[in-house]
């Protein structure tokens, strides 16, 4: 792989397609290095997926979705439309082959080396945000006052106790706390809950959305270029993509690219030389604006496959899994079971006024990202498919991308992320 570099040396002009967080954040490292960067995106920065997500920045996130046994749960996935990991039926025959290569990185094995290369990156990504919200003189966006795991059930218990025992082999912190000391951390929670675990190493960003805008704000005060347009198409040499051919009849002159758009990837990595299993994970909010309770740190639940979190502007709730089409029209049926379980953990909660929200999640079938050089084209990098750890692995994945196109060794092995691993 080349460096993105012109034949004098000097700084290139990199076009990154993306503005969500790991766009905003490649094009701020980029930047950093001394290129003239061009953020591209349909919409304005941080309006797709990274507005709705869960304000997580995880310390925790090494368990990959598919773990053993996850064949035998595909049945359950298909007949109950509202559990927390679903699969519209409908899309069934195309995600089918998806779905082979989930079941496959289930196998014990493997999910020791999924969770591996994940701790790998978890190690960086508070260091990576540090970097850019101190420049952009903002480091009261990010939180650190760990996470509780509510269970409500035995069933739910036994699952977080299960994902100890990796989180352990990994070096993280798990600590088991009874529902008294619990409810001395969050006074809110039920005491009906059958156990509690703590993990002091999750943080939160106080506002998703902001902490995107932000930072996309500090890279135009640095002379960052902004550019609304969907892209159609790549004009391509020897030398690798020239220009980010939009719809609307103009172009990006590039000497190199940058793919982070999130679940639109697919279509443009096979456009950039490599064709990816990727999916889509439909993800669900409730945004409350007065809850009538306040949380100091993020509460998740054990059973339900979300997460509260206590933003500036009222409490998120955001979570579960329902794989199918991008662009499927959602089922807002599961934001009424979100909110029955939400009350299940937090019973004093007040859903008036909350508001609702729908999005993509780009979800790779061993829920390892896709980081790395274009295995076929010169200059071009692929950052895209964080699945639920998009925002966690928003800065990393930034400073990887730029090491990379400057052609220095990046400072987490990029293996496992690799776009022609399947």
């Amino acid at each position: 792989m080349v460096a993105a570099q012109d034949s004098s040396g000097a700084a290139s002009r990199v076009a990154v397609v993306g503005a969500g967080i790991v766009g905003v954040c490649a094009a701020l490292y980029l930047q950093r290095d001394g290129h003239q960067v061009t953020l591209i995106d349909r919409q304005e920065p941080g309006q797709g997926t990274s507005y709705g997500n869960a304000a997580i920045i995880s310390g925790t996130g090494v368990m990959p979705v598919a773990t053993p046994g996850i064949l035998a749960d595909v049945p359950g996935m298909l007949l109950d439309p509202l559990g927390p990991l679903a699969i519209r039926w409908q899309y069934l025959p195309r995600l089918a082959p998806w779905l082979l290569r989930f079941v496959a990185a289930s196998k014990s094995s493997r999910v020791e080396e999924i969770s591996r290369a994940l701790a790998a990156l978890l190690a960086e990504a508070r260091p990576a945000f540090k970097t850019l919200l101190d420049a952009a003189g903002a480091p009261e966006m990010i939180v650190e006052r760990g996470l509780l795991a509510a269970s409500a059930t035995e069933a739910g218990l036994k699952s977080v106790e299960k994902k100890r025992k990796l989180l352990e082999r990994r070096g993280i912190a798990v600590e088991r706390l009874t529902i008294e000391e619990a409810r001395q951390m969050e006074p809110g929670l039920s005491r009906d809950l059958v156990g509690v675990h703590y993990y002091p190493d999750n943080a939160h960003t106080i506002q998703n959305y902001r902490l995107v805008t932000l930072l996309a704000e500090d890279f135009v005060k640095n002379g960052g270029h902004l550019q609304r347009g969907n892209v159609v198409g790549y004009d391509v040499g020897a030398a690798g993509p020239k220009s980010v051919k939009l719809e609307e009849g103009t172009s990006v002159d590039c000497d190199a690219v940058v793919l982070a758009a999130g679940a639109w990837s697919k279509e443009a990595g096979r456009a950039l030389g490599a064709a990816q299993p990727l999916d889509t994970e439909i993800g669900y909010h409730l945004t409350l604006p007065d809850p009538a309770l306040e949380l100091r740190r993020p509460v998740s639940s054990a059973e339900g496959g979300f997460i509260c979190t206590p933003l500036e502007d009222g409490l998120r709730i955001a979570g579960t899994v329902e794989l199918g089409k991008l662009g499927m029209a959602p089922n807002w049926e599961r934001l009424k079971i979100l909110r029955e379980n939400a009350a299940r953990i937090l019973p004093e909660l007040n859903f008036e006024g909350a508001s609702r929200w729908q999005g993509f999640r780009p979800s790779m079938p061993d829920s390892l990202p896709v980081i790395g050089p274009s295995p076929s084209l010169p200059n071009t990098y692929f950052a895209f498919g964080h699945g639920h750890l998009g925002l966690t692995f928003g800065a990393i994945t930034g400073r990887l991308i730029a090491d990379l196109a400057a052609g220095r060794p990046p400072t987490v092995d990029v293996t496992p992320f690799r776009a022609d691993r399947f």
